[in-house]
């Protein structure tokens, strides 16, 4: 007997429900005693300690200022910790919103090591993530790779899949100093001159 398969249910946009859920601070909201937040990396966890930070722009170029994002990383040492634990150093997901007056988001974490692909390939040191916003029906995927990584970026089976050399440069996130402390600063641009990679994952 052949089996019914049931329709995909349409998807929908964001909208503000996802803060109100997920983004409590982010939505003037007191935050739960357990929140998947923007520490990734507690002060005792092993690696380099890194400071992720970014902004993500519309077509216009102008911020948007209440779009929702998930990582998705490697620890030091290239392994993913599959079940969130709160009581470990460090978690492979987290979560941050652009919840600032300038737009910005901020990740807390570690570097992540180099793993390999479901075929055997090493990638290069790399984060996942996702965004959520306002206006868009489905959630986009894209890879926060670094800068200092040169070597590893050119021989990563992600990065050489993109066509045209010049849009990688999109995924690349540039190491700055901020009060002191190492970070990587990768804007996303949604749409327009120089609009970042996403992949259909």
């Amino acid at each position: 007997m052949p089996v019914a398969l049931l329709p995909e249910t349409p998807s929908q946009t964001a909208g503000p429900y996802v803060h109100i859920g997920l983004a409590l601070a982010a939505a003037g909201n007191p935050v739960r005693e357990l929140e998947i937040w923007n520490e990734m990396a507690k002060p005792d966890a092993s690696g380099e300690h890194i400071l992720l930070i970014g902004q993500v722009f519309d077509g216009m170029g102008q911020l948007v200022r209440d779009s929702f994002l998930e990582f998705w990383q490697a620890d030091h040492a290239g392994v993913y910790h599959t079940c969130f634990d709160p009581t470990q150093s460090f978690n492979s997901f987290g979560r941050t919103a652009t919840m600032f007056e300038d737009g910005q988001w901020t990740v807390h974490t570690v570097k992540p090591g180099p793993v390999m692909d479901r075929t055997g390939v090493m990638m290069a040191p790399h984060v996942g993530l996702s965004l959520f916003a306002r206006g868009i029906n489905i959630h986009l995927h894209t890879r926060i790779y670094f800068d200092d990584e040169a070597e590893a970026n050119a021989k990563d089976p992600v990065l050489n899949s993109i066509e045209w050399v010049q849009r990688r440069e999109t995924l690349v996130a540039r190491r700055c100093e901020i009060d002191g402390k190492l970070a990587y600063r990768f804007d996303i641009r949604l749409q327009g001159e120089g609009e970042t990679v996403f992949f259909d994952f």
